[in-house]
C-alpha cells in the first residue's frame, strides 16, 4: 500500500492504518529503536507506541513523507526511553558515546537564547549536510541519527572502522568550523 493511501486511512481515522504502517515500516522503525535503546522489547515498545503517536498527530498533521515522520515518532520515543532508563538504572549505554561525539559540535545548553536559535541550527545542519558527498552524508546520518556503531558502519560501507571514525571526526571538525563561522556559540 502506497504511503497517501495510508496517511490517508489516518485522517479517515480507519484502524487499518496501524497494520498498514507496521507491514511497511514495522521493520525500519525497529531498527532505529533497537540502535538507541539496544534491547529488543524496549523497542517493540516504542514502535507500538509510533502507531499510537501517529494516530493521534494525524489529524492535523498531514506528513509529506511518512517513513520520514514515522522514524522521527520512534526516534523521539527511543530518546525519551533511553533518558528514563539512564535515569532508572544510573547506568551508561554506546548511545552516550554517539552524544558525546556530538557534544563537542553543538552544546546541549538550555537557556533561553539557544532553544530559540535551535530552527535557525537545524537548518544550518541540514545545508551543511548537503554540501558534504553522499558517501560521507550517508555515514554522518547513520551515525548520529540512526546511531548505528562505527562497526556496523564500516561493514556497510566495506571499509575499516577507523577510517570510519577517522571520517566522522573530520566531519565533526568541519561541522564546528563551520557553525562557529555562522556565529553558533558552540
Amino acid at each position: 500500500m502506497d504511503d497517501e493511501w495510508i496517511v490517508r486511512l489516518y485522517w479517515d481515522r480507519n484502524e487499518t492504518a496501524i497494520s498498514e504502517s507496521s507491514k511497511k515500516y514495522g521493520a525500519y522503525c525497529t531498527a532505529i529503536a533497537d540502535h538507541i535503546l539496544q534491547n529488543r522489547s524496549d523497542a517493540e515498545e516504542c514502535v507500538n507506541d509510533t502507531w499510537l503517536h501517529a494516530w493521534n498527530a494525524m489529524p492535523p498533521h498531514m506528513p509529506s513523507v511518512l517513513s520520514v515522520f514515522l522514524g522521527k515518532i520512534t526516534r523521539n520515543l527511543a530518546f525519551d526511553r533511553f533518558r528514563k532508563l539512564r535515569r532508572e538504572k544510573r547506568g551508561g549505554g554506546s548511545f552516550d558515546v554517539v552524544l558525546d561525539e556530538l557534544k563537542e559540535c553543538v552544546s546541549g545548553s538550555d537557556d533561553t537564547e539557544r532553544r530559540w536559535e535551535e530552527k535557525e541550527l537545524i537548518v544550518e545542519i541540514n545545508r551543511f549536510l548537503s554540501h558534504l558527498p553522499k558517501e560521507q552524508r550517508y555515514m554522518f546520518l547513520l551515525r548520529y541519527w540512526y546511531a548505528d556503531s562505527v562497526s556496523d558502519i564500516a561493514e556497510r560501507f566495506q571499509t575499516s572502522p577507523n577510517n570510519v571514525s577517522v571520517t566522522l571526526n573530520r566531519i565533526r571538525q568541519k561541522l564546528k568550523r563551520y557553525l562557529i563561522e555562522r556565529g553558533f556559540d558552540v
